[in-house]
């Protein structure tokens, strides 16, 4: 193995926004070299839930991923799956200042990952601590971006990844969300972020 740094891009789809009340419903997992661009190994798992959590469920949220008890039930429970999720990054050597995790929401993602995997073994593995979020990758470029034309940082800007895979012509996420693709579409939008891939950028 190399000394390439890696990145594990990470989606995360949800049955809310909290999670001291809401549970997994799917995940994926994508190991990237970040000197190459090689894709190294992905991870993907739907999460069975039971009666309980589905009580507890946003609609809002299922909206958005298309979730359903039926779907749910197709998949691993989270005990199987995080025994899975530590197989997987054990079996690459994932670990603190050699990789990292990057999401579209940190806050949101590392929360429910959480969930599977306990932060105190994840410290007992050495897995990357820091996450890096896209949303904070694209305000330091557009704070950039105006700084070199003399300008403050911008008073109102969208952080959403559609949005900002819209500034650098990339199609938005496909609906109903799926982790997979969520992983897929955060890839794209982190290297047109970095590449500085902006169309018709002399007049942006």
């Amino acid at each position: 193995m190399d000394n390439s740094m890696r990145a594990i891009f990470v989606d995360i789809e949800t049955t809310g926004l909290s999670p001291y009340k809401h549970r997994l419903l799917e995940l994926a997992l994508k190991i990237v070299d970040l000197t190459t661009g090689e894709e190294i190994a992905t991870y993907e798992a739907i999460v069975q839930q039971p009666t309980a959590v589905w009580k507890n469920s946003d609609p809002v949220s299922l909206k958005i991923n298309g979730f359903s008890p039926q779907k749910s039930a197709q998949g691993r429970t989270e005990s199987v799956i995080s025994s899975e999720v530590e197989a997987f990054l054990e079996s690459h050597v994932i670990r603190r200042g050699e990789a990292i995790f990057i999401a579209q929401n940190s806050s949101f993602d590392r929360a429910f990952f959480a969930q599977l995997i306990d932060p105190c073994h994840q410290e007992q593995l050495q897995w990357p601590y820091h996450w890096l979020d896209l949303a904070s990758m694209y305000w330091c470029v557009r704070s950039t971006e105006q700084s070199h034309q003399g300008l403050p940082p911008p008073d109102r800007l969208s952080l959403s990844k559609d949005e900002i895979a819209d500034r650098y012509g990339i199609p938005p996420e496909a609906t109903p969300h799926l982790a997979i693709n969520g992983v897929n579409h955060l890839i794209t939008c982190y290297n047109a972020v970095l590449a500085g891939q902006i169309p018709g950028s002399e007049e942006a």
